[in-house]
């Protein structure tokens, strides 16, 4: 606690002051964790001083909150690139990374014990810098954070805003940022090696060097290309519903199944809504389980036994194959092309139609979806003009990124569709109702 104290006062977090009138000081708390060593012994008591933010009013301790975090596509979409283009990834971490943000509020924190008070007792913490649990704390965050990169020539791109790049003639460097996980590639190691010396002279970071695991995405290169999985966490997920010991199964779903709100609820929905949302974020890297996952994820709100039955049988297929994943090959055309399809009135209680689609830089597959159409269409040609729809916009949107990565792209895009009337309607520039 004194060394965290004393790090705070280092960095200026705050000043100690008398309250002004008409100022409400928040609380703070202090949250504890004992790290442990592979063997189980104690590596090092962490403490944390965190303000209880929840008692910030919105327009007088804060105005924005959001800060925006890099699209698992633009993830995917970068490691493609530096397969293709044989670009070495790199790693960082931002220490404390929501200490570095500025406040641009008034805000005032009761101050914790053992603080120094210089001799008096009615002084409080005026904050200059963010602490944990503050509302705005990841937004100052990355605004700080920005501001910074900027400075060093890099350009924010409109397409995905937590993507900066910096091109010197021939030279070009990109730099992606999750929250205070930072990716970097780029076709100089000189560059790449004076941005992460720019961010240290800013930040507390700590270089992992090459990139081996990210956001629980488990990275392997070659000079094939690379591999991304998350064997681990599809195991953990077997594990933790006790179906290690089950026999696998070959389908992510059972052929036909419709799942409707006909069989009995659960007792603990909690278990199953657990059991989805940890599923969805396995699609990061499963476009295999995508369809099922999307069907199951309707039923968050009122779960029933046989959405459970569905969603076990989703992780028995996992059983099979846990370390299946995605691989981008060194070998690319960086043609796009996408491929869209949809069924029709396929939703037993909405009659609503569901859209799918995937886009391929030839021959690595970046983007994909399931998704159930907004609207009710009349016959299924509608419905797969719906599923173009969304397929064009997705490719319109992958176009800008990968302009501002350096790939532009002179021809169109491919799309495919399986459907000859929606095929009709959208090449006839009258009848287009």
């Amino acid at each position: 606690m004194r060394s965290k104290l004393r790090a705070l006062q280092a960095n200026g977090t705050w000043t100690l002051t008398p309250l002004p009138a008409g100022k409400d000081p928040i609380g703070y708390q202090w949250v504890y964790k004992i790290k442990l060593r592979s063997d189980g012994s104690v590596e090092w008591y962490k403490a944390r001083l965190v303000a209880k933010g929840f008692t910030q009013l919105e327009g007088i301790d804060f105005q924005d909150t959001f800060s925006p975090t890099a699209k698992i596509v633009s993830v995917r979409c970068l490691l493609a690139l530096a397969a293709a283009r044989g670009w070495s990834l790199h790693q960082m971490d931002v220490n404390n990374a929501f200490l570095h943000g500025d406040l641009d509020k008034e805000i005032y924190m009761s101050p914790p014990l053992g603080l120094q008070r210089q001799g008096e007792n009615n002084l409080v913490c005026h904050l200059h810098k963010s602490l944990y649990s503050l509302k705005q704390a990841s937004c100052q965050w990355f605004a700080k954070f920005s501001e910074a990169i900027c400075s060093a020539g890099f350009v924010q791109s409109r397409a995905d805003y937590s993507l900066f790049t910096k091109t010197q003639g021939k030279l070009f460097t990109a730099l992606l940022i999750y929250v205070d996980d930072i990716l970097i590639t780029g076709n100089d190691p000189v560059s790449i090696a004076a941005t992460k010396k720019f961010l240290h002279s800013h930040f507390n970071l700590k270089d992992l060097g090459n990139l081996k695991h990210f956001l629980g995405i488990e990275v392997s290169a070659s000079k094939r290309g690379i591999f991304i999985s998350q064997r681990k966490y599809a195991l953990e997920i077997i594990e933790d519903v006790g179906l290690l010991g089950a026999a696998p199964i070959d389908t992510p779903m059972e052929r036909g199944l419709k799942l409707s709100d006909k069989s009995d609820s659960l007792e603990d929905p909690s278990r199953y809504r657990r059991l989805v949302g940890r599923l969805i974020y396995l699609t990061v890297s499963r476009p295999d389980i995508t369809y099922a996952v999307h069907v199951l994820s309707r039923f968050m709100h009122q779960p029933r036994k046989l959405h459970m039955e569905a969603a076990l049988w989703v992780v028995r297929y996992l059983k099979g194959a846990p370390s299946q994943g995605l691989f981008f090959s060194s070998n690319s055309d960086f043609r796009l092309r996408a491929y869209c399809d949809s069924d029709w009135a396929g939703c037993p209680l909405t009659r609503r139609s569901t859209t799918g689609y995937c886009v391929f830089l030839r021959p690595s597959l970046i983007p994909w979806r399931s998704k159930r159409q907004k609207t009710v269409s009349l016959s299924s040609a509608e419905a797969e003009y719906c599923a173009m729809t969304g397929a064009c916009c997705e490719l319109t949107w992958l176009r800008y990124l990968l302009r501002d990565l350096g790939l532009t792209h002179h021809e169109s895009a491919l799309l495919f569709c399986d459907n000859k009337a929606a095929l009709h309607i959208a090449a006839n520039p009258v009848f287009h109702e």
